[in-house]
């Protein structure tokens, strides 16, 4: 059962949710299979503790500072994911305002994509 979030920060991602594209888990396995990259926004224990396999981590807190060196064409497909798709809606956005053209957050975050059924990695 995902966290129950405070008002102020449903409101915020909610408010990102308007601008960004959301994909399914599944959908989101397929664009990576053709060369998007997928990243795990979550902190760094989250991802050392299971992770979609073969996926990049640049945790939230972090990734608008780091994300222009490790992927500098604006025009890469990125897949941004979280735990439950709130923290990866509010980086979609902010990548997109950063100019990167072509970002998805994963519906369900990594619970969604575990949910699926869909490979892991430790």
């Amino acid at each position: 059962m995902p966290m129950k979030h405070g008002p102020r920060f449903e409101t915020l991602v909610a408010d990102a949710k308007t601008r960004i594209r959301e994909i399914s888990a599944v959908e989101a396995q397929q664009r990576q299979a053709a060369g998007a990259l997928l990243i795990d926004v979550r902190e760094a224990e989250e991802f050392a503790q299971e992770h979609a396999t073969n996926a990049q981590h640049l945790s939230k807190g972090v990734i608008e500072v780091k994300i222009e060196k490790q992927i500098p064409d604006t025009s890469t497909e990125i897949i941004c994911y979280c735990g439950g798709g709130y923290r990866s809606a509010l980086v979609a956005d902010n990548l997109q305002k950063m100019g990167y053209t072509n970002v998805a957050s994963l519906i369900g975050g990594f619970r969604g994509w575990r949910d699926a059924g869909l490979p892991t990695e430790k």
